[in-house]
Formats: structure tokens, C-alpha cells, sequence
């Protein structure tokens, strides 16, 4: 069959259908809120003022909050109950739920059209080949009947129309696409504002203690990182001047503004008051109703007249329930206005600068009445002029420049970095400035004008930073620490050989910091490892290991833990270390019997 058959064959196949809509031949199940007429196609509102009421409310919180999830917590926090419909038309109330209150905004048929083949039924074959099915949600221009002003709706076809464009709108953006919904961060741009440079839609981001705003381009992260960046700004003058441009043009529409908020807010509390009223009159009618119930039942049949008192009994307890959440409604709600205050608000019309400074104004506020007029901002950095031009693009299609100027910021001062100052302050209590100097040149650290340590350019950072010089101690106390140079003239022994034994770890040392010299602490016990004799007992160290049968590095390692004992004779001939080997002193490697001959 030719394709041009088959279209004019889909033309009368979807006309078909449209003429049995009209005629009300293709009947089904409306959601709730609405019910069938005794007319051919006739839709009617349903005669429960508490259900038409739940569901214009819901469109009402939308126009005002601009968000289904707003409007469910709206619902959530002052406790209004929700009308769930049963499959055989009985209205049951319940919390409300995000998906029922989206429902209710996506359904066109709250609009007053009647919509047929909104999605499609498939077959497929999956990855193991077997044949499944799936329903897949049509776009609006692909539905079988679509037939607007099919019947009286809560709201017009253009209010529904931009409703859903609000809800696309408020999903998650992909790449490049305006940001959804609106946020409680302080950046009165995000999401609509551009890179003057790229176009791309700029970024948030929040630094300090206080969450200073601030917009970037992602143009650096683009073609896999090797992007070029555009621009970074901060974004606490950028909002000012928006701000105060904006304000700048509303002025003169202000007290017609500020007369019609005070009408809106006067018709939203009677609304909301009108709701738990509503809650109230059906409490008592579900009261009454299980009262005749009860009453219409012989006496004689107790089972049954037993579980009709005992539903009678908990329906008494709704209507006093819901009277207290109206009265406590009541009193929350905004007194009625003096004609003093109505003078007041028609004064704060013509200076709306208050308004926007005011704290009960939130950030979320602001950013609903700049994305009211205004379709996008440009932003675009002069470094080399020290500004941002900004270009308001208005949804009256006018355009307005301006510029942003920033302080130009101080250059810090030169200065050695922290870390730098403290280590030297550690190293004067014990080295003077000399060894200092050499100590941070080993570790590769450079003054503030990168340039290698002298012992002058330490005592002048010294001073600056009030430093305290090193002074020597007059007499040497007990356990105080000794460079290696100053613990061998108090022992009588070489450097050297404190410099070895440090490397062998056979005595303990200290420092500052890697590279700093070595300090070592005169203990008692240091001292009495110095005699001027061999003692009885004590043997060099080639005749200690002959005995013991093992390597130096061994007999070092049992020295270090104590397992022998040693000492140094700073005298004669004999000069040099000495160990104790005893009779019974456990072998670390047990010797080979002799051969026999």
C-alpha cells in the first residue's frame, strides 16, 4: 500500500474516532472532580463543593508557587485532606501525595478537553529474544483525539498550556538548557543566566563562611577538558544591579502591583478558610449519615448493630476534630486590614526597594518576580576594565545594557609563607642564625623574593616576626640537649663517634626538623657508658663475635635491645667499644660440634 494511501486512511480512522468522542460513544472513567452527564459527551463538575474545591486549589497553588512540589507541601503543611476516587465513583479523603497533585496538573482533562491515545502499546524483542511489551507515553501532537473546549474545565486551554510548560521547565536540565526549578540558594540568576563569550548557561557556586554566590562558564570542562574558561565572577554586585534595574522599570506599575497583591492575599486566606470549612460541614454529614445508619438497623440484629455504633462512635470524633483545626486556621490567618495599613501597602508601591530589601521577602520570592519578566541575562567579563557588562533580554523582547564595576583588588603583601616562619621560630630556641639559614636552604625553602637564606636575612625575618635569638646556657644542667660537637667535648669523645653511633642507633638523638643537627640529650645513663678501663668481663668487639658466633650488625642489634651490655674506653691503647660476654649468655645461632677426627 502506498504511503499516500495509508495517510488518508489514518485521516479517516482519526476522524472516525473524533466524531464518536463528540458524540460521547467512547465513555470511560474521568478522573476526580468530574463525572458524565446525562447527555450524549455531557462532562459535568462533581456536586461535592469539598472536591471541586481540593482541585481548584491545586491549580491555585500552582499559579502562585510555580511548582507541583511546592504545591504538595503547600497541602502537607496545612493539613488539607485530598479526594481519592474508588473504581465505583465513592470519593475516599486522604494525604494528599506528590503524584496525585501532578496528576491533576498534566491531565487535560481538567482543562476541558477530551484527549484519547495518549500513549501506545509495543512489542518488542529483548536481548534474550524473547517478545515483550511496553506502553510508551505519545507526545501531545501524536494523541489519537484531542479536542479542546470539550466541556466546562477548573482552567482554560492557554492557562493549561503553560502550566505544562512549567512543569518541563522545572525538571532537571540537561546540557545547555535553561535551569529548572526555582531554589532557595541566594543566586538570584541561576539557571536562566548566560556566558556573554560562549552562550553556554553559567554555573553556581558558593565559597566562604557566609556563601557568598558567585557564576561561572563550564565552557573549560567541554571537549573532554580542553575547553578554554571563560569567566568567573562573583555574583553579589551582578544581582544588585539586576535587581535594582528591574525595579527601576516595574516602578511606575507598582501600586497597581501592591493593590492586586493585597486582593490576592485577602482572596487566598478566605480560600484556604473556605477549604476547612468545607472539611467541617463533611465531618458532620459522615457523623450524621453513620447516626441514621445505626438508627435504620432492627435491634434485634446486634452484629450488625454493633458495628454500625461503633462506626458512628469514631465518625463523632471528626467533626470536633476538624471545627479545632478551623478555629486554629482562623487565628493564623491575616486580620482583615485597616484602612491604615491599605494606605501603608499602596505607599510601599511606590517605593518597592523596601520590598525587595525587606527580610520576610525570601531569595526564592526574588527570583519568581525577575523570572516573571525577564527572559535571560548575559554576562560578560572586561578583565582589562575592571567590569561586567551585563544585557538584559526582557520577555517584552527589549533589551537593556549595563555595566557591573568592581573594586580592583589589593595586591597581597610579600611575605615568607607560615609554615616557613614557625619552623625557623622552633630552630632559634636551639641553633643560631647561621645554622638556621643552612637548615631551611637543605630543605629547599626560599625567602618571600625566592631567594636562598643568609644568616642576615634570617635575623632580619627574625626580627620582623619578634623572634628571640638563640643564646647558649652558661651551665650545662642534667638531661638538657647537647649538639654533638658540645656532648663530645662533655664526654671526652670524638664527634665522630657520636656520629656514628647515631647512625647505628646505638644512642638516641634529636631534631628540630629533617636537616636541622643533631641534639643530644646528657642523661646518667649516657655518661656511665664512658669509663677510662676495660671492666672485668668486657671484650672487644672481633673477640665478641668469635665467642658469640655472630656479625656485628647482630651484636649491635642485642645491644639496642638490651640484651648486652657495652661500654667505651676513652683511654690507652684499649680505646674503642667493649662487650659483655658472660659464661651463660644465651648464643643466637647454636655452634656445630666439632668433627670427629
Amino acid at each position: 500500500m502506498a504511503e499516500a494511501e495509508l495517510h488518508v486512511l489514518r485521516m479517516r480512522l482519526n476522524g472516525a474516532i473524533r466524531n464518536k468522542a463528540k458524540r460521547g460513544e467512547l465513555r470511560r472513567g474521568l478522573p476526580v472532580g468530574l463525572l458524565w452527564g446525562e447527555g450524549e459527551g455531557q462532562v459535568i463538575f462533581h456536586p461535592d463543593q469539598a472536591v471541586t474545591g481540593a482541585i481548584g486549589t491545586v491549580f491555585e497553588k500552582f499559579a502562585e508557587l510555580g511548582s507541583a512540589r511546592q504545591g504538595w507541601l503547600w497541602f502537607q503543611s496545612e493539613g488539607f485532606l485530598f479526594p481519592h476516587q474508588r473504581p465505583r465513583g465513592q470519593i475516599l479523603w486522604v494525604k494528599p501525595t506528590y503524584i496525585a497533585i501532578h496528576t491533576v496538573l498534566s491531565n487535560p482533562v481538567y482543562a476541558g478537553a477530551y484527549a484519547y491515545g495518549k500513549s501506545r502499546c509495543e512489542r518488542y524483542v529483548d536481548e534474550t529474544g524473547r517478545v515483550r511489551k511496553r506502553v510508551r507515553l505519545l507526545a501531545q501532537d501524536q494523541w489519537a483525539v484531542l479536542i479542546p473546549d470539550h466541556h466546562p474545565g477548573f482552567i482554560d486551554w492557554a492557562a493549561f498550556e503553560m502550566n505544562q510548560a512549567r512543569l518541563a521547565s522545572n525538571c532537571h536540565p540537561g546540557p545547555q538548557q535553561v535551569g529548572g526549578a526555582l531554589r532557595e540558594g541566594s543566586a538570584l540568576l541561576q539557571g536562566w543566566a548566560t556566558c556573554g563569550r560562549c552562550g553556554r548557561h553559567l554555573r553556581v557556586y558558593y565559597q566562604g563562611k557566609n556563601s557568598t554566590p558567585g557564576y561561572y562558564c563550564a565552557n573549560s570542562q567541554a571537549f573532554n577538558g580542553r575547553g578554554i574558561g571563560c569567566l568567573r565572577v562573583g555574583g553579589v554586585r551582578v544581582d544588585k544591579a539586576v535587581v535594582e534595574t528591574f525595579l527601576d522599570a516595574i516602578s511606575p506599575a507598582g501600586l497597581e502591583a501592591a493593590i492586586t497583591a493585597q486582593s490576592l492575599g485577602e482572596a487566598q486566606d478566605q480560600a484556604a478558610l473556605k477549604q476547612f470549612r468545607l472539611q467541617v460541614e463533611r465531618a458532620r454529614y459522615e457523623a450524621e449519615r453513620a447516626q441514621r445508619r445505626y438508627r435504620a438497623v432492627e435491634p434485634e440484629n446486634r452484629l450488625v448493630a454493633r458495628t454500625l455504633e461503633t462506626e458512628w462512635e469514631n465518625k463523632l470524633h471528626d467533626p470536633k476534630a476538624a471545627e479545632d483545626e478551623l478555629a486554629r486556621k482562623a487565628q493564623e490567618q491575616r486580620l482583615e486590614l485597616t484602612d491604615a495599613q491599605r494606605e501603608q501597602i499602596r505607599a510601599l508601591g511606590s517605593d518597592l526597594k523596601r520590598v525587595g530589601d525587606a527580610p520576610t521577602t525570601t531569595d526564592r520570592d526574588r527570583k519568581e518576580l525577575l523570572r516573571s519578566l525577564l527572559e535571560e541575562v548575559k554576562i560578560n567579563v572586561l578583565p582589562e576594565e575592571g567590569k561586567a557588562h551585563l544585557i538584559l533580554q526582557w520577555k517584552t523582547t527589549a533589551v537593556s545594557e549595563l555595566d557591573v564595576i568592581w573594586r580592583v583588588p589589593r595586591t597581597a603583601p610579600i611575605r615568607t609563607d607560615e609554615e616557613t616562619v614557625d619552623l625557623m621560630r622552633r630552630l632559634a630556641v636551639h641553633h643560631p642564625d647561621t645554622v638556621i639559614a643552612g637548615v631551611l636552604n637543605r630543605q629547599g625553602r626560599k625567602t618571600a623574593r625566592s631567594e636562598s637564606f643568609t644568616a642576615n636575612r634570617v635575623a632580619s625575618l627574625r626580627r620582623h616576626w619578634k623572634i628571640p635569638c638563640y643564646q647558649a646556657p652558661t651551665e650545662p644542667a642534667e638531661d638538657e640537649l647537647f649538639t654533638v660537637e658540645a656532648a663530645a667535648d662533655q664526654l671526652g669523645v670524638a664527634a665522630s663517634t657520636l656520629l656514628r653511633w647515631l647512625n647505628d642507633g646505638f644512642i638516641g638523638g634529636e631534631q628540630v626538623t629533617p636537616g636541622a643537627p643533631w641534639r643530644i640529650r646528657m642523661t646518667k645513663e649516657l655518661k656511665e657508658l664512658i669509663v677510662p678501663e676495660v671492666p672485668l668481663g668486657y671484650v672487644a668487639m672481633p673477640q665478641a663475635m668469635r665467642i658469640l658466633g655472630v656479625s656485628r650488625q647482630t651484636i649491635m642489634q642485642r645491644v639496642k635491645r638490651g640484651e648486652l651490655s657495652v661500654v667505651h674506653v676513652s683511654r690507652g691503647k684499649q680505646k674503642g667499644l667493649r662487650i659483655r660476654v658472660l659464661d651463660n649468655q644465651p648464643e643466637l645461632f647454636a655452634q656445630p660440634s666439632a668433627a670427629k677426627v
